[in-house]
């Protein structure tokens, strides 16, 4: 019994050994080498200071930046310790609220008539609540607000939507989509030049 026990326990050190240390430290080293930006968390910095990751929505209600999509994760929202959506269904009540009140703040903030559609994302979250994109259409319905705000010319602004606009990956997965922080980054520059 002794042997088995005593082998039992060289096996545990040299797995743990294996999958604990060696296996983590070997993928962290490679992925740091092939890409060192994602494995660091797609960071963005402006004066060599972090101002967020890529990969997670801002909470931007500046008039003078693009907004991005609802959050519903934690209680204020945009909070990546408490990333997840509502999980409120189609007929609950709270969400349909909620999304009227998104309706009406988009309108009311963009100076839109009832008539006009709303892209969805602008009123609806994703579902872990930190979606760092929108759609291209919903950026191009917040031109003029940005624009007015900067006291920037519209076409100067829908340019700069145009360069961030990101299509499919390999023009096969996913949707074109528009990075928020990096088109507000963006802006700011073009603001200080």
């Amino acid at each position: 019994m002794w042997k088995q026990t005593i082998s039992a326990l060289r096996l545990l050190i040299v797995l743990t050994a294996i999958t604990g240390v060696i296996y983590p430290l070997a993928m962290t080293g490679m992925a740091q080498a092939i890409f060192p930006s994602q494995a660091n968390g797609s960071l963005a910095y402006v004066d060599n200071k972090p101002v967020g990751s890529l990969l997670l929505g801002q909470n931007f209600s500046d008039g003078k930046y693009f907004h991005g999509r609802p959050s519903s994760a934690g209680t204020d929202g945009y909070d990546a310790t408490s990333s997840s959506g509502s999980n409120l269904g189609p007929t609950n009540q709270k969400l349909i609220d909620g999304v009227k009140d998104n309706l009406d703040k988009v309108r009311k903030d963009n100076q839109l008539g009832e008539d006009k559609a709303i892209p969805s994302d602008l009123v609806l979250g994703s579902g872990s609540g930190l979606d760092p994109d929108i759609s291209p259409e919903a950026a191009y319905l917040q031109v003029e607000r940005v624009a007015g705000e900067r006291h920037l010319s519209t076409l100067v602004v829908k340019k700069l939507v145009d360069d961030h606009v990101q299509t499919k990956t390999a023009g096969l997965l996913g949707e074109s989509r528009v990075n928020v922080l990096s088109l507000n980054m963006a802006l700011d520059q073009l603001a200080s030049k």
